[in-house]
């Protein structure tokens, strides 16, 4: 009996390698599948989308009585704020941008009013500014999918871009400015909605 006994960890613990090595075999075997290859719209797609969530969400984080903060009215001293955009001119420079890079992959003409990155004058309130920065964002998501491996590399229209740096300029420049309204917000004692523990 004491053998038996003696040999009972060793079968165990060959059975638990075996299934292990079973288990891993079949997770090789699913991995080694070929994945659907992705589309080089839907890849932009997904980035239009990450910056959009940002935008939006620091937007609608900082308060309507806040939205024209600007740095230059905490008079700190050594600073160099003079006549920075605001929160809400940041929001509007976004979605102005917005549309003067992405009109031309969807062809869409521009906002009425629409007329430089400051955007439309007419566009004042925060709920106007987010309702103008939506729109911008569903441009973006159309030029996206306007996106193909035929044509990514082709300018649109008179660009001197192509499609593909244009589709993807909005995000960089997006992100960008994303970062001086993060600032901004910290400065006005608002945490980013992204740094936020995941609770909140």
């Amino acid at each position: 009996m004491k053998p038996i006994r003696m040999l009972l960890p060793w079968a165990v613990l060959f059975f638990a390698v075996t299934a292990l090595g079973q288990g891993t075999k079949k997770a090789a075997a699913a991995s080694a599948r070929p994945a659907q290859p992705q589309t080089i719209a839907a890849l932009v797609d997904r980035e239009i989308s990450n910056v959009e969530k940002q935008v939006l969400d620091a937007s609608e984080a900082m308060p309507e009585e806040k939205f024209n903060f600007t740095p230059e009215t905490l008079n700190i001293p050594g600073d160099d704020y003079k006549g920075v955009r605001t929160f809400a001119g940041q929001v509007k420079h976004i979605a102005a941008s917005n549309y003067f890079i992405w009109s031309p992959l969807t062809g869409d003409k521009l906002p009425e009013g629409l007329t430089n990155g400051s955007g439309p004058q007419n566009v004042k309130t925060k709920a106007e500014i987010i309702s103008f920065l939506k729109d911008s964002f569903a441009l973006g998501h159309k030029a996206a999918a306007t996106l193909t491996t035929e044509n990514m590399l082709h300018p649109p229209g008179s660009s001197k871009s192509t499609r593909l740096r244009l589709a993807v300029f909005g995000v960089e420049h997006a992100f960008d400015h994303y970062g001086q309204m993060v600032e901004y917000l910290r400065m006005s004692g608002i945490v980013p909605p992204a740094s936020r523990p995941k609770s909140e």
